[in-house]
This record gives structure tokens, C-alpha cells and sequence, in this order.
């Protein structure tokens, strides 16, 4: 692990858990100029760890403080996101800059490092998110290529075990998300979970797979 120091951060609000974990794509065109903008005072946005496609993690605002990574979110109730959260920032070219899968060596560094800070924080596994689930008006990341399962095979997160389909209204539908953590019914927000659970297609459709692992999941949160 390397350090850098990011000025982008303030207090974490006294008293309050550290107990969600967001997860980001940087969505530049390479790691230099992610970590650039991450720590420089101007851009007024930083993330407490780095991770580069070859692995190397860069820690860059101590867990302890309040980084600015989230921006305008919201889950399960909680609409500081930034004030409860670590997040942890994966080099990545993003959709608008030829969006790829993730390489082995930057999941096994996140692997580890998620480990960590889930030893070190009382973070439940249905509070490991991405910016997409947090922000779903705004962010897309860390999108549809992003391996949820494997993370969630090692204790990260949580994934639905494959099952039925189902069928919901869209009342229905909107009651299940926020039920699961999601602040917004609608399109985008359904769009937001499919990115995170099923991948294979991100319309904001809730078609009857959607719906199927949207109730699968909430049984897991019982």
C-alpha cells in the first residue's frame, strides 16, 4: 500500500458508526490522473483508498475522517452518506471512456482491503454498495461488469441465490426497494439495483427476474 495525502475531506460527525461501505469507479483514462484529481483541493473530491488495475492500493484520507466521495446519496435512511461511509475508488476507465471488466489482480486487492475495513467497522453486508445504489439519478458506477459475486462469495456483500422469477406492480416494486436501502422508485433506481444484481440486463424494467432476486434478497435481510 502506498500513501498519498488528499486534502479532500472534513470531521466525521461525533458519536456517528462508520457502517457503509461505497464502491466506485474513477471513470478517467488512467490512474495518474485519477489520483490526481483526488487530491487536489480544487476538485473537492476524494475517496479513502485508491486501487489501481494492477493492484497497488493507494490509501489516501484516513478512515477516521470524512471523505468526499459520495456527494448528494442516500441509503437506508441515511442522507450523509460520506458521514457513515469508507469508500474505496477502482480505476476504471468508466462508460463514457471505454467502460471494461475489472482485472484479477485490482478484485484481489479489493478483496483484501474490504476485509479489512469490514474487521475494522461494523458495516452489514447489505450496507456494501456502489455509487450507482447510493446515487441512482446520478452515477452508474461501479457498473454491470463489476463481479458483486465474487465479493459477495467472499463475505462481501450480499448476492440472491439463483430462484424463480416473480411477479410485482410497480407499487410493489418501489415498497421492495426501499425496503432492501433505495431513497427513489422509478426507472433509474431500478436500472441502479439491476447494475448490482442482474447485471445481464440493465433497462429499469422489472421484469420477473429482477423481481425474483429483489424478494430473494430482502429474505436474506430477515
Amino acid at each position: 500500500m502506498t500513501a498519498h495525502r488528499s486534502p479532500n475531506f472534513d470531521a466525521r460527525p461525533p458519536g456517528v458508526p462508520v457502517d457503509i461501505l461505497v464502491l466506485h469507479y474513477t471513470g478517467m483514462a488512467s490512474a495518474g490522473e485519477a489520483l490526481a484529481r483526488l487530491c487536489d483541493p480544487a476538485a473537492r473530491v476524494g475517496a479513502h483508498y485508491l486501487i489501481d488495475e494492477d493492484g497497488t492500493v493507494h490509501a489516501l484520507i484516513d478512515e477516521d475522517k470524512r471523505a468526499w466521495h459520495a456527494g448528494v446519496a442516500w441509503w437506508r435512511g441515511v442522507a450523509d452518506v460520506n458521514g457513515r461511509s469508507v469508500g474505496i475508488e477502482l480505476v476504471n476507465p468508466g462508460h463514457d471512456l471505454g467502460y471494461r471488466a475489472f482485472p484479477e489482480a485490482q478484485m484481489a486487492a479489493l478483496e483484501g482491503l474490504a476485509r479489512d475495513i469490514l474487521a475494522r467497522h461494523p458495516i452489514p453486508p447489505r450496507n456494501v454498495v456502489g455509487h450507482s445504489d447510493v446515487a441512482p439519478r446520478r452515477k452508474r458506477d461501479p457498473g454491470e461488469l463489476f463481479d458483486w459475486v465474487r465479493l459477495a462469495a467472499a463475505g462481501i456483500g450480499l448476492w440472491p441465490q439463483d430462484g424463480e422469477p416473480a411477479d410485482a406492480d410497480a407499487a410493489a416494486v418501489a415498497d421492495m426497494l426501499a425496503a432492501y436501502g433505495y431513497e427513489a422508485a422509478g426507472r433509474e433506481t431500478v436500472a441502479a439495483f439491476q447494475r448490482h444484481f442482474r447485471p445481464a440486463q440493465v433497462d429499469g424494467h422489472a421484469d420477473g427476474e429482477t423481481v425474483g432476486r429483489l424478494r430473494r434478497l430482502l429474505a436474506l435481510t430477515e
